[in-house]
């Protein structure tokens, strides 16, 4: 769910402290990563080595509200019953995340794919597309368009505006196009 609603790669979810809840802006900073390296858990910056600030949407605000709730900004967002850091692999584990997604036949969802799936809802709901680059931490824009993945909704939306353009009817998701008159001929 975070993945999604913060649009963020597992590694930097788990990666989150207490203190990048920002409640005044309503704002996660996502400056750091954590994930399994050879000799242990590995913490460094984000991929793209710059911190960025994601909206808290409201679907998130109960959940950040619990994982907030009387604890330190230093400590880590995400921890198991024992205090460790949660990891995308015990994420995983715990989720049965293998086991969910053939019991859904979603075998194809990745959990890399929540992030596109955030990526799509913000596009969805008409966020610039400079301003998804910067939430997902693009240097491209090309990239941020290849995490968009418009669903048949959005192409029979486009077929019907295309139709009703070519039939000469107004688009009802756009103001009416401004009628000019014609001059009249000198003379009348």
């Amino acid at each position: 769910m975070l993945c999604a609603l913060l649009a963020a790669r597992g590694s930097e979810i788990s990666g989150l402290q207490v203190g990048d809840i920002d409640w005044d802006q309503r704002i996660v900073t996502i400056r750091r990563q954590t994930y399994p390296g050879a000799g242990g858990l590995v913490t460094k910056q984000t991929k793209g080595r710059d911190i960025r600030h994601v909206p808290i949407l409201q679907a998130l605000t109960p959940v950040l509200e619990r994982l907030t709730a009387d604890r330190e900004p230093d400590e880590r967002l995400l921890t198991g019953p024992r205090g460790s850091v949660l990891t995308t692999a015990s994420v995983r584990d715990a989720t049965k995340w293998d086991q969910l997604v053939t019991d859904l036949e979603l075998t194809s969802l990745t959990r890399h794919g929540l992030r596109h799936t955030g990526a799509t809802w913000l596009a969805d709901a008409g966020i610039p597309l400079h301003v998804l680059q910067g939430i997902l931490g693009h240097k491209s824009i090309e990239t941020t368009r290849g995490y968009l993945h418009p669903d048949t909704r959005h192409l029979t939306d486009a077929a019907a505006r295309a139709n009703a353009f070519l039939n000469g009817q107004e688009n009802p998701t756009r103001e009416a196009p401004i009628k000019t008159r014609r001059a009249a001929a000198p003379g009348r």
